[in-house]
């Protein structure tokens, strides 16, 4: 599993071992077998597939195919070092970044909105971070600057297969506006002027009738001869020698040159047709009716004789020339040669566009990675910690321990200035290379990135000494952290893989306790409890995690547990869902495909037809089993893979389930398999809502209406207005528009969700009669999730038991309840409302709801301390913008100003537009200048 590492044990490659002696002796030690069964025999996946079930030829490939597996031992389980930075006091580094960024000159302001996404990027929101990068682009001033950010946002927006130079319509992500130089106080988010060509066929003529001019003017003046072999171009003296001083020197000064007529320029190397080109520019400053090739010569000339106005010509034209990789491959090398800044420019937006494609290209990664390339892209500006920053990113999604990540870290360990740059880029490395298994460098690196004040790469300086047979020394190491430091989640994890027994779980329990977002002790407990033969008990555990944060690595375990039981439906649901969110997973720590896994599998379990698969796919979403829709449409999609409106379906299922990378990618895979044009549209549409393009997502669903009037185009258009707040006349229209979806065909699903949002509408506007008839509508086609909509009705009735009722039938039904147990506590009295919040919070420790309303709770019965003590246990795992300025208002009215403010500056790090807390922010600061006088 790749969340999950080996410890350095008989030097196995293993992550689950659990082999026969014999095997295990033959891959160097293995570990000791996992004893389930009653007869205490190793249970290995061929024997479970050798089952009776089975026939003998399938039982026989199955078995020599998988005969090396087992189910996973606790000994070998080990969590990897978390390759971001993480603050020690994330409120407080917030806190501090935010006065940083608002004493900052707007101009300079760009780099602290990249240290606030490496700050941020430890909490894994996506439109957190991006909000960052645009930041930074707002503010980026320099060419390199923009062109990195701009690729960079559109590499998060995970563009699919069109053209890499496309323009979105935004200032921020336009490939022509990020090539001009300086600060622009025009927002980013402005449309773009740029996406429309104009002719130039005037331009072009007037050029050409003011070069015949020029030869009228001249007549004779021609009084300087340049011979080049046996050819001869005829030039104006004053006009080469206005190119530059060097030239001007030489007509004019002390050298023999500016006492004669002709000047043998054969070893210049310069051609004839370049020299007449030099000739033409001396008098129009013009290239329009010159070749590439020739350019490029005039290029050369011009550094030679320091002809900066043709320079930058020649920079200037080549650069527009540069349209896609294979021309940025070929011209970057001559930009770099000759110090092109701007052709060096447009080169490297094409191969950053590209990404992660072009990493793939050795001529790629030797432009970046090779041992002289930072020095190359240096001398021409292009060299950069926040270019190495993108690359090592990219690199690291791609594949963490490639050496292509190694070269590109290196490099950014070589660029990084600032003590947060060096302690990332040093961190990073370390990761990487204890993933290398290259302790002694990691140890190196970790240490480095420690010294410059990193706290969390102590964990990384432990687990390489625990590796070199130092565990005493890495428990020492922890143990001072957790006495030094107010103890978090991470340092008793760490701590757990350096003691023994009931110690061991204790530490995991405290780290569980503090940070319930740690995936690794819920793997650890369920793997010892599967090693007791607590079977069911380890599948309880480990879906405590998989409610809320959904991982490969847990739903891999979480397979294996199933097998154990042989109920192979299970491990195959399991698979099929891990394989939606990545699907080139290798099972087994890279042992085995899991799309040859889900064969093997699928021989054991009854095989579904289309219909069968429709009538699944029904019950799993009207019970809100995300994980079993999931896989329901992965074996859809086998047999209809080119099959549009089921990734579009799957795309709003990760959605639900917080993975929006995955999620993107099946809108992508909708929109390239679309059989129609406005189909298409539909699902661009909701890509650039997704990422934030709200109204260039309008613009699609208007112009699918336009095309053909369907149900998701009209869902699109009513769904994005309803995003704002709506007035009366807006709400009519949304409405209207949602009827005109539900005219159209479409099947119950999407019916119901349709339905589900009009009785919203309803309510909104008070129309209660008409939202309760939308809401039953959707119930009688299976649309579960119209019980909460309809128990918000009967509140708004005053009818709070029937209310309370109503959410008690979506809990019956929904497999995952976190949400209906938080809003069933808005139906009753404070003691059951407590009761459904504390569920809540154990479904799901994410929700911030039920913290807040304990906490004010709390601080009505004037429980001050124990009030905010409940919101520091949310906060020091998730600083959510919302409990940040409830906390900042609890120390407001209690006097301590400085917490207060404190927590107002990180609250708005995160969102320095949230109204509520800019004018309590205010407030505090004006109370805290009074008490100062």
């Amino acid at each position: 599993m790749r969340g999950l590492k080996l410890k350095d044990r008989s030097k196995t490659t293993q992550v689950h071992a659990l082999n026969t002696s014999d095997t295990a002796a033959t891959e160097g030690g293995g570990a000791t077998s996992t004893k389930v069964s009653n007869h205490h025999e190793p249970i290995t996946i061929s024997s479970i597939l050798s089952s009776n079930r089975m026939d003998t030829t399938t039982s026989v490939s199955a078995a020599e195919s998988l005969l090396s597996y087992g189910l996973p031992t606790t000994d070998l389980l080990e969590p990897s070092i978390d390759p971001h930075l993480k603050s020690i006091d994330l409120v407080s580094s917030l806190s501090d970044l935010y006065r940083r960024i608002e004493t900052c000159p707007e101009f300079n302001k760009s780099l602290l909105y990249i240290e606030q996404y490496a700050l941020l990027c430890s909490l894994g929101d996506p439109k957190l971070l991006r909000r960052c990068l645009q930041s930074a682009r707002q503010h980026a001033v320099d060419v390199h600057c923009k062109v990195v950010l701009s690729a960079w946002l559109r590499y998060e927006r995970t563009e699919d297969d069109t053209s890499s130079l496309n323009c979105v319509g935004r200032i921020a992500e336009c490939p022509k506006v990020a090539l001009v130089h300086g600060y622009d106080m025009v927002s980013i988010y402005d449309h773009c002027k740029h996406c429309h060509t104009h002719s130039e066929s005037s331009n072009v003529d007037l050029f050409l009738e003011n070069e015949l001019d020029d030869f009228r003017i001249l007549g004779n003046e021609w009084n300087v001869c340049f011979c080049i072999g046996v050819e001869e171009v005829n030039c104006v003296r004053f006009k080469i020698a206005a190119l530059s001083s060097p030239l001007k020197s030489m007509l004019y000064g002390g050298f023999m040159e500016s006492k004669t007529d002709k000047i043998d320029f054969s070893r210049v190397g310069i051609s004839v047709e370049g020299m007449r080109a030099v000739e033409v520019f001396s008098r129009t400053s013009r290239l329009d009716t010159c070749s590439p090739k020739i350019v490029l010569e005039l290029l050369s000339f011009a550094n030679q004789f320091l002809c900066e106005e043709l320079k930058v010509t020649c920079d200037v034209y080549l650069a527009s020339l540069v349209c896609g990789l294979e021309e940025a491959l070929v011209l970057i090398d001559y930009g770099l040669e000759e110090r092109a800044n701007s052709l060096v420019a447009s080169c490297l937006q094409v191969l950053l566009r590209e990404l992660p494609g072009s990493l793939s290209d050795s001529r790629v990664v030797n432009i970046f990675c090779s041992p002289d390339a930072r020095e190359r892209l240096a001398l021409v500006g292009h060299a950069s910690f926040l270019l190495y920053y993108f690359l090592s990113q990219v690199a690291m999604e791609q594949k963490i321990s490639s050496n292509i990540v190694v070269m590109c870290l290196e490099r950014l360990r070589e660029c990084g200035n600032e003590r947060w740059q060096k302690a990332l880029a040093s961190h990073q490395l370390g990761c990487v290379l204890l993933e290398r298994r290259e302790y002694k460098n990691a140890l190196c690196c970790f240490e480095v990135a420690a010294e410059t004040g990193h706290v969390y790469s102590m964990a990384g300086v432990a687990r390489t000494k625990s590796k070199q047979g130092h565990r005493f020394s890495a428990y020492e190491m922890i143990n001072f952290l957790i006495s030094e430091y107010k103890p978090i989640g991470w340092m008793y994890q760490e701590r757990s893989l350096y003691n023994m027994g009931r110690k061991k779980i204790l530490d995991l329990d405290f780290a569980t306790a503090l940070d319930p977002t740690l995936t690794f002790p819920y793997e650890y407990r369920a793997v010892a409890m599967l090693e007791t033969d607590q079977v069911q008990e380890a599948i309880s555990e480990i879906n405590k995690i998989i409610g809320f944060k959904l991982s490969p690595e847990c739903l891999e375990l979480r397979a294996w547990f199933f097998l154990g039981l042989e109920d192979y439906e299970a491990a195959l649901r399991d698979i099929r869902a891990l394989l939606t969110l990545e699907p080139n997973f290798m099972m087994f720590h890279g042992k085995i495909r899991g799309d040859h896994l889900v064969e093997l599998l699928g021989r054991n379990v009854q095989q579904w037809s289309a219909a069968d698969c429709w009538l699944q796919l029904y019950d799993r979403w009207s019970s809100i089993d995300d994980i079993g829709s999931l896989a329901v449409i992965h074996q859809m999609l086998i047999n209809e893979p080119g099959k549009s409106l089921l990734r579009f379906r799957q795309s709003l299922l990760l959605l639900r389930l917080n993975c929006q990378k995955a999620a993107t990618r099946s809108l992508q895979l909708a929109r390239r398999n679309s059989n129609s044009e406005h189909e298409r549209l539909v699902y661009e549409g909701w890509i650039l809502y997704d990422t934030g393009h709200r109204e260039e997502a309008l613009s699609k669903a208007e112009e699918s209406i336009f095309i053909q009037r369907s149900f998701e185009a009209f869902f699109l258009k009513a769904y994005i207005l309803a995003d704002t707040t709506l007035d009366s006349e807006s709400s009519a229209y949304v409405i209207q528009l949602l009827k005109d979806a539900l005219r159209c065909p479409s099947d119950g699903l999407r019916k119901g969700q349709a339905l589900n949002n009009l009785g919203s509408i309803y309510a909104d506007c008070g129309k209660l009669e008409f939202a309760a008839d939308c809401y039953v509508s959707a119930l009688d086609i299976k649309h579960t999730r119209a019980h909460q909509g309809l128990a918000r009705i009967y509140h708004l009735k005053n009818e709070r038991k029937v209310a309370y009722d109503e959410m008690t039938k979506l809990i019956e039904k929904a497999q995952n309840s976190a949400s209906a147990y938080e809003k069933r506590s808005e139906y009753c009295d404070r003691d059951m409302a407590s009761n459904d919040l504390s569920l809540a919070t154990q479904l799901d420790p994410l929700r911030t709801y039920p913290y807040r309303y304990r906490a004010a709770v709390l601080m009505d019965d004037q429980k001050e301390a124990e009030a905010v003590e409940e919101l520091n246990k949310a906060i020091a795992f998730r600083p959510d913008l919302q409990m940040l300025h409830l906390r900042a208002a609890f120390h407001e009215s209690i006097g301590d100003f400085v917490s207060a403010h404190r927590d107002c500056e990180a609250a708005l790090c995160l969102d320095p537009n949230h109204k509520d807390t800019v004018d309590l922010y205010k407030r505090i600061q004006g109370q805290a200048a009074h008490l100062r006088m």
